[in-house]
């Protein structure tokens, strides 16, 4: 025990737990993930240092961010040392990061393959722990129109609406609609009710002359597309 509290002193940890100091001498790249943690929550414990605190985070979720983002503040709450405000910091701080990716994409994108759609749509379905499903309206030139969340529920799934998607695929004036939904589970293959959906789907696009060329599948770092399986 007195090992234990002389590593834990303020004396001892102090040296290391200066994220900030370093940004500033060296620049926002040589710090780790846990010291750039550590400065969003600014503090430790008595028992803790702060960079000591943020590596604990990483530890339990295995050094992934992604893995992090998906926490909410009830998860990060249970962590000593983090309460409400630390923890509502650290989800805003990674939405940001996730916004940041969001901008990178503002020009007009043209879909010539299911890459085409999991570029376009990966970072809208990243560090979801529940079920969304959107549509992706396309023009003649199959140039991307706009992209429009229908429905989300939990990791059960969710429920689209067909006419709720047409609507809004005939007051966009799109020519084509491409879906896609996430499974948080992480399974890629397509429940018999993804399948029925897209059938369905399909069959009353082509009485309003609105194709749909495909149907994607989204995990965290991977895809499913109908069309590349002859599924469509």
């Amino acid at each position: 025990m007195e090992n234990y509290e002389a590593k834990i002193s303020i004396k001892s940890w102090a040296e290391e737990d200066r994220p900030r100091e370093k940004l500033l001498a060296q620049g926002r790249r040589v710090l780790s993930d846990a010291e750039l943690i550590a400065i969003l929550i600014g503090s430790g414990s008595p028992n803790e240092s702060a960079v000591d605190l943020s590596k604990r985070i990483l530890l339990h979720y295995a050094g992934d961010l992604n893995s992090l983002g998906k926490g909410s503040v009830n998860d990060l709450s249970k962590f000593k040392g983090i309460g409400e405000a630390k923890a509502i910091t650290i989800i805003a701080a990674l939405e940001l990061g996730r916004r940041r990716k969001e901008t990178e994409h503002q020009t007009t994108e043209k879909i010539g393959s299911s890459k085409d759609v999991f570029h376009l749509m990966h970072r809208y379905f990243a560090d979801l722990n529940h079920e969304e499903f959107w549509i992706i309206l396309l023009n003649r030139a199959n140039k991307v129109l706009s992209r429009h969340l229908i429905s989300k529920g939990g990791q059960a799934g969710t429920v689209a609406d067909p006419k709720i998607i047409f609507q809004t695929a005939i007051e966009n004036h799109a020519a084509s609609i491409i879906l896609a939904h996430n499974h948080p589970s992480g399974n890629l293959k397509p429940s018999q009710a993804d399948l029925d959906l897209t059938k369905k789907l399909r069959a009353a696009g082509s009485l309003l002359d609105l194709a749909i060329p495909d149907h994607l599948i989204f995990t965290d770092k991977h895809y499913f597309s109908f069309a590349d399986e002859g599924l469509m």
